[in-house]
């Protein structure tokens, strides 16, 4: 009886937390959410026939969030290839079928954030254009890498930014880690280079390194992320570990264009997408990671700093539909 007790109390436990995930991600995903749901509402409600002019509408509505020409037209032949199987006379039914087609077509994105316990420490490396949000995701990264019983040490790479070295430090007093830092202005690919060997020395399970933004555009800007890892690599021959490109969700198609340059330049092995909350155009998320076979490692849904969540393609879905 006692084991059973406890065994239902875990079981509880677990129910519990992954409602207040599931409410989370409601919360966060919700003027995307809304906005979709209004207008597939007034487009699939009722018992209307499926014809060429439902289907102009909902590649409308697809188009609309970003998702843009490939992904909606990949979407619209998915259902419409299940509509011809299933034989689906009536519009209410596409809401669900959409619904398997769209997480369909994120769930092999949806990669965890795994760390190679073998490389300690396991560096990554934050990247990514001006106000897309790579400090206070590196600082929300640390707290939940913190909480889970992993070692972590920040490191100000971001140098040029007035005040990136002061939010980095509060950051790291949220999330009770240390943060290796220098004057400003100080060469950013240095500072790095001092905080793995100050990890290296401490024992430290991760090292996460913040970095200047950058437009995409600047190539000798850019060329700067190369040096990073050419100094790195003088310590450390499989350092970085991930490289993580921080997008912006607000920019819609433009992340593609951002996207492209970091890739080519630096070698991104994860996207982080931020700011999830403030845009109603969630397609981006299919359209970037369709065009660069990349994965999705977490996303940004508030200001709080538990508000940094791991991937998950199934609450994604959920969330949105």
């Amino acid at each position: 009886m006692f084991k059973f007790l406890r065994s239902k109390k875990k079981v509880d436990t677990v129910a519990i937390s992954s409602q207040k995930v599931s409410k989370q991600w409601s919360m966060g995903l919700r003027r995307m959410r809304d906005r979709l749901q209004d207008n597939l509402m007034q487009l699939l409600r009722g018992k209307r026939a499926i014809d060429k002019s439902l289907w102009l509408n909902l590649q409308t509505q697809l188009l609309q969030t970003d998702m843009g020409t490939a992904i909606t037209e990949e979407v619209l032949g998915l259902l419409k290839a299940q509509v011809k199987k299933q034989s689906i006379d009536h519009s209410e039914d596409l809401l669900f079928i959409l619904k398997q087609v769209l997480h369909d077509l994120i769930a092999p994105y949806a990669q965890p954030f795994v760390i190679d316990v073998a490389k300690k420490p396991y560096v990554v490396l934050m990247v990514g254009v001006n106000g897309s949000g790579k400090t206070t995701t590196l600082g929300k990264l640390a707290n939940h890498l913190s909480v889970q019983g992993h070692s972590v040490m920040l490191a100000a790479g971001d140098t040029f930014r007035a005040a990136a070295v002061e939010q980095l430090k509060i950051w790291g007093e949220r999330a009770q880690v240390p943060v290796i830092a220098q004057g400003a202005g100080a060469d950013s690919a240095a500072v790095i280079f001092d905080a793995l060997s100050a990890s290296k020395a401490r024992h430290i399970d991760l090292l996460l390194a913040d970095t200047a933004g950058r437009l995409h555009n600047k190539a000798h800007l850019m060329s700067e992320l190369a040096k990073i890892k050419r100094v790195l690599a003088k310590k450390d021959t499989t350092a970085p570990h991930e490289i993580l490109l921080v997008i912006d969700a607000t920019c819609g198609q433009n992340a593609l264009l951002q996207a492209e340059q970091f890739i080519d330049t630096i070698g991104v092995t994860g996207l982080v997408l931020t700011k999830l909350d403030g845009t109603a155009k969630g397609g981006i998320v299919f359209a970037i990671t369709k065009q660069f076979n990349l994965p999705i490692r977490f996303i940004g849904m508030g200001e709080k700093i538990e508000d940094l969540q791991p991937f998950n393609a199934e609450h994604f879905i959920d969330a949105l539909l």
